[in-house]
């Protein structure tokens, strides 16, 4: 019998023959980091920005003891439960291509962990790389290096094949997991990326469908649009049985005008879309779109789960509906001695200012106690719920 969530036609299945309508939460922040999720406003933005200011102020050790427990605390079971009880069904997990470069690299200890127990919690994982090699998209969210070089680099090309095939076949048994959404937010619009790159897109994932299905031939593959998931244009007919497409909406209508394109897309490939990221707004605009989305039999995966923050910011935010959920579904206090991390974090760093830079500098005292209270802010226990986040996405 299959054990696995199948497409049939435009329909997600369970593995025992029931439609499957997913309702999901990105889980950002964890495995790849984001300076807006910490409120570094014109600091550090990338990964590798803010793992760079970690060294520069507690040192080799210090950081890497801090992203041990940081890994450990940020997403836990407590954190799983309370999205089952909440009633979502499935989480999606942006990954960063790093941890995942050798059969024993880190990120799949990580992982594991967490399909383990969304297993018992009987949600869906969706493990998503937001971190390709040689980056996607050129900006802070792929880690890169502020051009989309996946698609001019043939060895970037075949270390992301490498990775997705290692981790499909890590997970090729686990009916946990749903499927695999390849690349998040493809080549951004502008400077001529989209002519540079759009047709290279389908090929990509051609290449890397091959290096999963020679080793997993039974999880969905998803799919996402090029400028920023929106764009469908250069996606052809489906050449996998087991093909699902993303796209991402923010800031639109609520109207079925927004999502036309992809609706059709579907009916006429009949295949499976889903909406794998929307957000970052109004309570009321988030159930307005949702309602939308349901109304049309389009699964959805909000954004996000978890983030610090602003400061001044107070949760419940009350009964509202046009308050904003910049919170995310569940946040974290902004911890002490933080005005101080990122007033440091923007100060230049020349070999003409190096005094400068280090008058602004967080003693180690004041260091190492932000950053055990960022490490006890972001436990579930410490989290204040966006109640009406909840409510919007209809629970």
């Amino acid at each position: 019998m299959n054990k696995f969530v199948r497409a049939e036609g435009r329909n997600l299945v369970t593995a025992d023959g029931r439609p499957l309508h997913l309702r999901g939460i990105g889980l950002g922040n964890w495995l790849l980091v984001e300076g807006y999720m910490f409120r570094f406003d014109g600091a550090p933005q990338s990964p590798r920005e803010i793992e760079t200011l970690l060294l520069e102020l507690a040192g080799p050790d210090g950081a890497a003891e801090f992203w041990e427990q940081y890994r450990a605390d940020y997403i836990t079971a407590e954190d799983i439960g309370f999205l089952r009880q909440i009633g979502l069904n499935s989480v999606r997990v942006p990954l960063h291509y790093k941890f995942f470069e050798t059969a024993d690299g880190e990120g799949f200890r990580w992982l594991d962990r967490l399909v383990g127990w969304c297993r018992e919690a009987g949600l869906y994982v969706i493990p998503d790389l937001h971190a390709a090699p040689g980056g996607q998209t050129g900006t802070n969210i792929d880690d890169g290096f502020g051009h989309p070089w996946l698609f001019a680099s043939a060895s970037s090309q075949r270390r992301l094949a490498e990775v997705w095939a290692r981790i499909a076949a890590h997970y090729r048994d686990e009916p946990a997991i749903l499927g695999y959404e390849l690349l998040n937010e493809p080549i951004p619009p502008g400077a001529g990326l989209e002519e540079l790159y759009n047709s290279q897109l389908e090929p990509v994932y051609r290449r890397v469908t091959a290096a999963i299905r020679a080793v997993d031939p039974h999880h969905l593959i998803i799919y996402g649009g090029a400028q920023w998931n929106t764009n469908f244009s250069m996606l052809g007919r489906p050449f996998d049985a087991r093909a699902v497409y993303a796209f991402h909406r923010y800031w639109t209508a609520t109207e079925v005008s927004a999502i036309r394109e992809y609706l059709d897309f579907g009916e006429r490939y009949q295949v499976p879309v889903w909406c794998s990221e929307a957000g970052e707004n109004l309570n009321e605009w988030i159930a307005a779109f949702r309602q939308l989305l349901d109304a049309h039999g389009v699964g959805w995966a909000f954004w996000p789960y978890k983030k610090m923050l602003a400061p001044g910011e107070r949760l419940p935010f009350g009964p509202a509906p046009q308050m904003l959920s910049t919170a995310g579904l569940v946040s974290f206090h902004e911890p002490r001695h933080w005005p101080q991390v990122v007033r440091y974090s923007k100060a230049p760093l020349t070999v003409s200012q190096v005094a400068e830079k280090q008058l602004s500098r967080p003693t180690r005292r004041e260091t190492q106690d932000c950053l055990a209270s960022l490490l006890e802010n972001i436990k579930f226990k410490n989290c204040p719920v966006n109640t009406g986040f909840i409510k919007a996405l209809g629970f």
